[in-house]
Formats: C-alpha cells, sequence, structure tokens
C-alpha cells in the first residue's frame, strides 16, 4: 500500500571524485517538508550547489545536488538518509486522511567536564558533537583563574540513542580522544526536567539590542559589521514578482549573493510567512551569485496578489539575504564581547551549525574564549537565539580599537556565511 523508505529518499554519489552527491526525497508532501530538508543538509555540514524542487500539493519531488562544506568534516551518509526519512510524511493512503502525530521533545542531557584551558579547545569539542548528531540546546562555558575550564553542555541526541551505554561509550571515546591529557572529568547524564537547559532569555542593553536586530541597514550598522567591502554586492540582492506566467501560481525571481544556508533561509522565510513552493528551480552558483526561480502559493493555495503582502514577503526575503546572522562586538563591563544571533524559526528551532562556526573563526584568529552562553531573546516581533562570548585579551588583536573589533566581526561573518 506504500512506498519502501529506501524510495523515499536516496543519495547518490557522485560519478567522479569531486562530483556533488545527489539527494532524492520522493513523499506526500506536508507543510515545512522542503524547510526541514534543507535544515537537515546544513546541520550535516553541506553545500545547495543547485535544486529542483516541485509538488502538486499532495505529492512532492525533491533533487538536490550537494558537496561537503569543509573536507575536514565527515559526513554520515546513512545517517542523513535515515534523518530525512524520518521527516517524510508516511507512503500509505491514511496520510491523505490522518494527520501526523505530533512528534516527541528529545530528552536533554547534560554533558560536564572540566580540563586545563587551551586555545581552540571549546571549538574541538563542539565539533565532536556535530560528528556525533548530537545537538547544542544550551552552553556554559567557564574559566577559572588557574587556568582550568567547566564546560556544561545540555544536549539532545538526533539518534535518541542516548540513553544506551554504547552510544554513551562512544561520545566518551570522541571526547577524551579531543580532550587528551587534559581532561580533569567527563560526565554524561540525564538533564532535570526543570534544569535551565531550557532557552533562557538574554539579557542585552536596549542600545545593544537596536544595534543587533536592525531591520535595516544603517551606515553606524554596516560600519560596525565591516561589510564596507561587501555592501556593492549585497545591494544587488533583488526580489521581482510576476503573476502573469501563471494562473495559479506568483513566480518570484531571486537574485543575489550566495551565502552558507541561503536555500535554508529562503524556506524558513516562506514557511513562517504560510507561503508555500509548487515549483523551484535553483541553479549552480555564478560568479558568487544566485538566481532562484520560485512559483509561489498562499496556504489557501491562491496567488499572492495583495500588493502589501507581496511588498512585506519580498522584503523579508531580501533581509535573509543581506543580513541572516547578526555579528556585533561590544563592551560588557571591563570585558569585550562577540555578540552572534540569528532569528529563530516559528516552530522554536534555531539555525544549525551557529556555535560551530563561530567558535572554529574565533580558533582560527587565534582568540579564546573566557565564557560562552546561548539565550533567547524577543525582538523586531521574532523570536531570536543569542550566542555570546567573552572574548580572552590575550590575543594578538586590541580588543579596545575599533579597526581590530572590525577585523573580527568580518572575520567571523565570513566564516559564517561561508565567504
Amino acid at each position: 500500500m506504500g512506498i519502501p523508505n529506501d524510495d523515499t529518499v536516496s543519495i547518490e554519489r557522485g560519478k567522479k571524485s569531486g562530483d556533488p552527491w545527489v539527494i532524492t526525497v520522493n513523499c506526500p508532501d506536508k507543510s515545512g517538508l522542503g524547510l526541514d530538508i534543507c535544515r537537515t543538509i546544513l546541520d550535516f555540514g553541506l553545500f545547495i550547489s543547485k535544486g529542483d524542487v516541485s509538488t502538486d500539493g499532495k505529492w512532492c519531488y525533491v533533487v538536490l545536488w550537494v558537496v561537503p562544506h569543509s573536507s575536514t568534516y565527515a559526513v554520515r551518509w546513512e545517517n542523513l538518509k535515515e534523518r530525512l526519512v524520518s521527516f517524510c510524511p508516511s507512503c500509505s493512503l491514511s496520510f491523505y486522511y490522518t494527520p501526523p502525530p505530533p512528534s516527541k521533545s528529545s530528552a536533554v542531557y547534560l554533558l560536564k567536564f572540566c580540563c586545563l584551558d587551551r586555545r581552540g579547545l571549546l571549538y574541538d569539542v563542539t565539533h565532536v558533537l556535530c560528528e556525533l548528531e548530537l545537538n547544542i540546546e544550551r552552553v556554559k562555558v567557564t574559566t577559572t583563574p588557574d587556568d582550568r575550564v567547566l564546560d556544561l553542555f545540555f544536549i539532545t541526541d538526533n539518534l535518541e540513542l542516548l540513553h544506551t551505554k554504547e552510544r554513551q561509550g562512544e561520545a566518551y571515546e570522541r571526547l577524551r580522544c579531543v580532550l587528551g591529557e587534559s581532561c580533569i572529568s567527563c560526565e554524561l547524564q540525564l538533564a532535570d526536567s526543570h534544569h535551565e537547559a531550557r532557552k533562557r532569555t538574554s539579557s542585552i542593553s536596549p542600545a545593544v539590542a537596536e544595534e543587533l536586530f536592525a531591520s535595516e541597514y544603517s551606515k553606524k550598522e554596516c560600519h560596525m559589521q565591516a561589510l564596507s567591502a561587501d555592501l556593492t554586492l549585497l545591494k544587488k540582492a533583488a526580489v521581482n514578482v510576476d503573476n502573469s506566467l501563471s494562473p495559479s501560481h506568483t513566480l518570484f525571481q531571486i537574485h543575489c549573493v550566495d551565502h552558507k544556508g541561503l536555500i535554508y533561509d529562503i524556506m524558513r522565510t516562506l514557511k513562517d510567512h504560510d507561503v508555500k513552493i509548487s515549483y523551484g528551480r535553483i541553479p549552480e552558483v555564478t560568479k558568487g551569485h544566485r538566481d532562484i526561480d520560485l512559483f509561489l502559493q498562499q496556504k489557501d493555495g491562491k496567488k499572492i496578489l495583495d500588493p502589501e503582502r507581496e511588498y512585506f514577503i519580498c522584503s523579508c526575503l531580501k533581509m535573509e539575504m543581506l543580513h541572516p546572522l547578526r555579528v556585533l562586538i561590544v563592551n560588557r563591563g571591563p570585558d569585550t564581547e562577540l555578540l552572534v544571533a540569528n532569528p529563530v524559526e516559528s516552530s522554536g528551532r534555531g539555525r544549525p551549525r551557529v556555535f560551530h562556526d563561530a567558535t572554529l573563526a574565533l580558533k582560527k584568529l587565534g582568540i579564546c574564549i573566557f565564557s560562552a552562553e546561548i539565550g533567547r531573546y524577543s525582538a523586531s516581533d521574532r523570536e531570536w537565539e543569542v550566542y555570546r562570548f567573552l572574548l580572552d585579551e590575550n590575543c594578538e588583536y586590541q580588543l579596545t580599537t575599533t579597526s581590530a573589533r572590525n577585523q573580527i566581526v568580518d572575520r567571523v561573518r565570513r566564516l559564517l556565511m561561508g565567504w
């Protein structure tokens, strides 16, 4: 009565070394399926080189050509397939009459370890957790005066196997390898249901919040974001709308500079505004730019004819092309703090791999992290995930100078954007 899982998702290696892998998803459609697929691909450290999306509202067919962002990241292709299959609705006929059961929240575990501090430690641990498919829900990192680090990671397991001794043993082994002889203790336990693993609200001053979450670029913000070299390219971002080519769909033609997670950002924005894709063509990047054609409908299956709604959706898409991740350096008392923020999906999920990429950027810059936190903040009628890093001033940068801060912001943001 249905299609086997092996036919629902297929992943094929490229014909030649270096060629993209081909991911094909062929299953019943559901709201947000494209977003789930793109989030998972981004979470596995993959870049979408091109793709095609087609659906009639009941069945969808998606083909994506992907390549790893980095040769140092080991992609678990079989695990990727299993994760994608888990998002696909049942192929039985009952799917059309029975809504899927609500998803259960994953158990939250507390990973606690103490070790001697060293440069790049936080990234190395984060990289291992990403490879193990362990999601970082929240983190608390503290450095003591005697150069010891106490790290608290609140994590969930994408494989839902962290309760087993085998899975815990794998995590311990990988962590001990990266921590080495500097490891003093390492513990993993189930977090209390009322514990602070819940998303904590960040306390940010109004002035910093206004600058970090601004809905439009300002001259001051451009300076602080250290993007002057990229502004000419970024200003070319455009969304053209055409209602004349299809009697039942609105065509959105998107032209912008490519960045890591661009397709995810587009899918997230459309999902948050109850807009669905009936057909989409994602060509390869040309001279650093993307030209994407999307035939869209509203949730009720009609074209987007309201000029105000059309303008609002276009504005939101442009903002995601220009400014999907916010990066800022501020003073936090006598200390220097790096802030990284990204919008949270309407489902409550944050953007994948932000903590991983931010810590990698700081490691490459040779800047040690004195403490780190992840929290949530509400601004501009939406929720944001905020990553906060107190920077150790014992580095080659004079953190009190504007030029040094701009260089750090620029390097961090470029790595986050995949430039």
